[in-house]
């Protein structure tokens, strides 16, 4: 069993994914940051790899990945750092980014480095689906890597069950079609959640885009597995401060520790 089969097997309620851009706020900041999540109540800690374009990022993570490249941050950099990550993280960690990057690097290439240095799954939100079904899907299986869709509240039935078939680990609910950090009504959520909850789809929910606190984290919370923070987690780091200080602060905030 994968880590994340092994994680919502254990626990099916407030599961929660940080995301945290690599090489942010500095080059070697990504290790030292994923160890806080993992000792502070994270569950899953998802990874971006920075990129000058990304398309689905608010201004917060699209201004955290400018620095990121600024500082250094590559692929190649990143399987270095993640190298002996394994010695000390026990969560699953899942890599989030885009295809051009990836491209670069070799697709296969980059599959069986991320393999080789333990990351569990993939978030490629510019990924199309026939591309995934015909050229990339049987690369990342074959490399035992889970790979996760996104829906968001205008997918239509037909494709969001399709996209649930071909996700493993776990489904990405898109709480809008906004980016990233934008504040959302989750009262306009909640109908969106309880549809895709009751269609008996075969993967774990988590909720993303707009989840900054312990009042939007317990709302989704009440149709779904768990959620995605991001964006505001982001904010915290970019104020400086310790790492681990900081992190253990906004986690016990979000969870109500």
């Amino acid at each position: 069993m994968s880590r994340l089969e092994i994680l919502f097997q254990k626990q099916s309620k407030r599961v929660l994914n940080v995301y945290c851009t690599a090489g942010y706020p500095n080059l070697n900041s990504t290790l030292p940051i994923m160890e806080s999540l993992q000792s502070n109540g994270a569950n899953i800690i998802e990874l971006g790899m920075p990129y000058s374009d990304p398309l689905a990022d608010g201004e917060v993570i699209q201004t955290s990945s400018q620095i990121a490249l600024n500082n250094g941050m590559t692929i190649e950099v990143l399987f270095e750092q993640l190298s002996s990550m394994r010695n000390t993280i026990d969560l699953p960690v899942v890599l989030m980014g885009y295809m051009n990057p990836i491209l670069q690097y070799g697709f296969e290439a980059f599959c069986q480095k991320a393999k080789q240095v333990g990351i569990d799954g993939l978030i490629l939100p510019d990924l199309p689906l026939y591309e995934f079904e015909n050229v990339y899907g049987k690369i990342i299986s074959e490399n035992g890597l889970d790979f996760i869709f996104l829906v968001t509240p205008e997918t239509p039935e037909t494709r969001l069950r399709k996209l649930d078939s071909l996700s493993t680990g776990f489904l990405y609910a898109v709480s809008s079609s906004a980016t990233t950090g934008k504040d959302k009504d989750f009262s306009k959520v909640a109908q969106y959640l309880q549809r895709i909850t009751t269609m008996g789809l075969k993967n774990p929910i988590l909720v993303g885009f707009g989840i900054k606190d312990k009042e939007s984290f317990d709302a989704v919370n009440l149709y779904t597995n768990g959620a995605i923070i991001g964006s505001a987690y982001i904010s915290v780091l970019s104020k400086g401060g310790d790492i681990e200080q900081c992190t253990k602060q906004f986690l016990n905030e979000v969870l109500g520790n």
